[in-house]
């Protein structure tokens, strides 16, 4: 998957589309927030789903889009729209998975809920493999991977999401691919 390069992003300044759409949605026009919404749901679902698992990311999706018509006055266009709204996504599930590893300390005997997968890959047992492996991944990680390897961003849009150096976002990339290996081999070592 290939994203399309977001000169935004980049450091250059947002467009006159962006920051007219942004205003207009800070104004309370119902047709630009729904042209926002239809614009990036897809992109923030997938991303809420791939960090916190199928169960939660559509409430987790709705929390974000909450937070971006309620922070949209804000806004001021120092980066893509795109990167705002996708470090806003992150921020969410961080805070989500935090508050999850916490109630899991609290409760040790609880049972695990099985996830909700959604079937697209031809061979569900890998994806089966492929999704576990990232859940256990550490949540800077997992958010590095998911935005490189998975939405096609490259490192200075991860890192304006992130707010860490490209530098940062290159070697928390190597690290989760690297992780990624580990787990998945002591998946197919214990399936032998």
């Amino acid at each position: 998957m290939t994203a399309t390069v977001d000169l935004c992003a980049l450091g250059l300044p947002v467009g006159d589309d962006e920051m007219a759409l942004a205003q207009a949605c800070a104004a309370g026009d119902r047709q630009a927030m729904a042209r926002l919404y239809a614009q990036f749901h897809s992109r923030v679902y997938r991303l809420t789903w791939r960090m916190v698992g199928g169960a939660e990311a559509e409430e987790l999706a709705h929390d974000v889009f909450l937070r971006v018509f309620r922070s949209l006055s804000r806004f001021r266009g120092e980066a893509a729209l795109s990167t705002w709204i996708y470090r806003l996504t992150v921020n969410i599930c961080l805070s989500f998975l935090a508050k999850r590893r916490r109630r899991r300390r609290l409760d040790d005997n609880r049972i695990d809920q099985p996830r909700c997968i959604e079937p697209r890959e031809a061979n569900p047992w890998l994806r089966d493999k492929l999704e576990q492996a990232i859940s256990r991944l550490p949540d800077g990680y997992r958010a590095v991977l998911v935005l490189h390897d998975v939405e096609g961003l490259r490192h200075p849009e991860i890192a304006k999401i992130l707010g860490c150096r490209v530098g940062t976002s290159k070697s928390q990339l190597h690290k989760a691919r690297t992780r990624m290996r580990q787990l998945l081999n002591e998946t197919s070592c214990a399936n032998v």
